[in-house]
This record gives C-alpha cells, sequence and structure tokens, in this order.
C-alpha cells in the first residue's frame, strides 16, 4: 500500500464488517453499521463493499472517511483459515444453457392433485 495506515489488532478472527464498523466507533448501533455499509461508504481491500456480514481477517484493509485501516493479529491469538473461492465456472453457450432449463423444467413437473368436482377443493394429505 502506497498510503499510510492506521492497524488494527484483533483477538479473535474472523470479525464481521458490521460488528467491527461498530467496534471502531463508527456507528452506533447494528443498523446503523448496515446503512453505512449499504450506502457505499465503505472499502474492503481497496473495493467497494456491500456484504454486510462480510468476514474480515487478519491482512484485510478497511477504507472508510478517508482513513485506511489495516487489520493485524494479536499476539497470542490463533489464526482462522480462510474459506477457499469457489472457481468461476466459465459461461454456458445459448444452446447449453437451453438444454440445462428445459432438463429444469421437466423435473419441476409434478403430479397436479385431484380436485373434487363438486367442491372444486384439493385433497388434504395429514401424512
Amino acid at each position: 500500500m502506497n498510503q499510510e495506515y492506521i492497524e488494527i489488532e484483533l483477538e479473535e478472527e474472523p470479525i464481521e464488517l458490521c460488528n467491527l464498523l461498530k467496534v471502531l466507533d463508527f456507528a452506533e448501533t447494528g443498523g446503523q453499521a448496515k446503512q453505512l455499509i449499504a450506502m457505499g461508504y465503505v472499502a474492503v481491500n481497496s473495493e467497494l463493499c456491500t456484504q454486510k456480514r462480510k468476514k474480515m481477517y487478519s491482512g484485510d484493509s478497511l477504507e472508510f472517511d478517508g482513513e485506511v485501516f489495516l487489520l493485524t493479529l494479536a499476539e497470542g491469538a490463533t489464526p482462522s483459515p480462510r474459506p477457499a473461492t469457489p472457481p468461476i465456472k466459465p459461461a454456458q453457450s445459448n444452446a447449453t444453457a437451453n438444454k440445462a432449463t428445459k432438463k429444469q423444467s421437466n423435473k419441476k413437473r409434478k403430479k397436479q392433485p385431484q380436485v373434487d368436482s363438486k367442491t372444486g377443493r384439493k385433497p388434504i394429505s395429514f401424512g
């Protein structure tokens, strides 16, 4: 990073972004923290973040109100492994996408319950 940053020590990780804003006194309540995130005032690792419950780990940076904060792990705390990011699937062609939707639509069809001809009601099953 080419900017100066303020170091924040975490006693345990991960911490949710909305909770981090409350701990740093940028928001008084969780609702206010979530509003700040939803409005786009918060950036995580130099990217705008709108995930209210994003998990923050040591090494992540937080940008808010023109200041940059770097999260570090306190001494004696055990680091938590980051979850692996799922690989991005390549986009399907239109022909294969249409086949996939047709297969799904066939699976969704279920046998319609019989309607009583006199009352027009469907039977109730308690089992």
